[in-house]
């Protein structure tokens, strides 16, 4: 008797996935709710969990398959089967099969030995393309001999501990060059196509503008360096900037709340709570999980969500549920060195915040030319709902309160 695999209820909205990788194969052993397969949706990475033990059976799709919600792609029969495939050991023979090529990844990494079968979940995949590991080279210690993320991570350090050997013969001449040129086609991800698809989006429905401002952040960073030892000991997690910014973007859109709601059809959409998408840089992409009620968390609150939105991010375990609504987005540009840039606004939102790196440079204070941490701030925004004076106004609202944050304590 067989019992059928089917799509899981994958978020508002989202129809249909791409089957990244079976993480199962005809025959083997499979265990109630292991994973036996990754669907790469718009958004996120999916797990498919089998809905009881037995043997796998027949997979209905391949790779880089389009699937529905509810469509059957596998089976799983009665029986205890065999155990899931460990790495080969490298073979001499030219007569083996290769292994399936890797999936397609904005990065590249090394490629398994040609004998090797390897089997690795979404969060490993992303460990080897961010190390750049040969995982038919490493050893797992997981279930059925499966790789894990810290087999990953292990054999990385070992890697960068090795020493590397004296060479003690002449070295081999340099290829001559040829003067060929090569390109490489790689199929886009279904999370790459979308935020292609979005992003051009915006660019074709909303009016588009730019405003631009400059933050002393002096008392932010003195703030921080102040407090930052205690806070950590008493919150169990570091005070950072974002938290300063997500705070005096609270002031701003309850002063200026058009910059916090978004046009659906002839309607304007309002909000009296302020949930902030927080861009963040996941293996395959920007995705935004949304810090809720952010005009309700303390501090520390809204460290702790966007920490743990990061380490999910990392290891591909955001879901849905964690990147669905959102009123207002935060792009923080400067942790990869950005000095300006026009950010693009985050569909259905109206507005989106622009951080950049911090620099000193001189400014007039006082009449006296100093030397002062200074950062570019952009808030980019629909010019269909939002007046260029009620834009201006936000970006000076968020100046003024990271120039002066007593302002976050008496709402000012």
């Amino acid at each position: 008797m067989s019992t059928e695999v089917k799509v899981p209820t994958l978020g508002e909205s989202v129809s249909e996935a791409t089957i990244g990788q079976w993480l199962k194969q005809p025959g083997e052993a499979v265990a109630a709710d292991e994973a036996i397969a990754s669907l790469e949706t718009d958004k996120v990475a999916v797990d498919v969990l089998a809905p009881q033990g037995g043997v796998m059976g027949e997979l209905k799709f391949a790779e880089g398959d389009t699937v529905g919600v509810d469509a059957v792609i596998a089976t799983i029969e009665e029986g205890s089967g065999a155990p899931a495939a460990k790495p080969a050991a490298k073979s001499d023979s030219k007569d083996s099969d290769p292994a399936p090529a890797p999936t397609p990844s904005p990065s590249p990494a090394p490629a398994p030995s040609d004998d090797t079968a390897v089997v690795l979940s979404p969060a490993v995949r992303r460990a080897v393309l961010e190390h750049g590991i040969d995982p038919a080279k490493v050893t797992g210690t997981g279930k059925d001999g499966r790789i894990t993320k810290e087999d990953v991570i292990a054999a990385a350090k070992a890697k960068t501990a090795e020493p590397t050997p004296a060479s003690t013969s002449t070295p081999a001449p340099a290829p001559s060059a040829t003067g060929e040129r090569r390109e490489e086609r790689v199929k886009m991800t279904r999370l790459r196509q979308t935020i292609a698809r979005r992003l051009k989006s915006a660019q074709d429905t909303a009016a588009l503008l730019t405003t631009f401002n400059d933050v002393d952040m002096t008392a932010v960073i003195e703030a921080r360096t102040k407090y930052k030892d205690v806070f950590e000991k008493k919150h169990g997690i570091r005070l950072g900037f974002m938290s300063f910014f997500a705070k005096a973007s609270v002031l701003a859109l309850k002063d200026v709340p058009s910059a916090n709601a978004y046009i659906e059809g002839e309607e304007i959409v309002y909000h009296d709570y302020v949930d902030i998408s927080v861009a963040v840089s996941a293996p395959n992409g920007l995705v935004v999980p949304v810090v809720r009620d952010c005009d309700k968390l303390s501090f520390a609150g809204i460290e702790k969500s966007i920490a743990e939105y990061g380490k999910k991010a990392k290891d591909g375990t955001l879901t849905m549920d964690d990147m669905k609504g959102g009123t207002f987005t935060i792009s923080n540009g400067g942790v990869f060195g950005s000095l300006m840039s026009t950010p693009i606004i985050n569909p259905p939102q109206s507005a989106v915040l622009g951080l950049h790196r911090i620099e000193d440079r001189p400014v007039a204070v006082n009449g006296e030319v100093v030397i002062r941490p200074m950062m570019y701030i952009a808030l980019s925004y629909d010019h269909r709902l939002i007046d260029g004076r009620e834009a201006v106004t936000a970006l000076k609202i968020i100046k003024e309160a990271i120039e002066d944050p007593t302002r976050l304590l008496i709402d000012l």
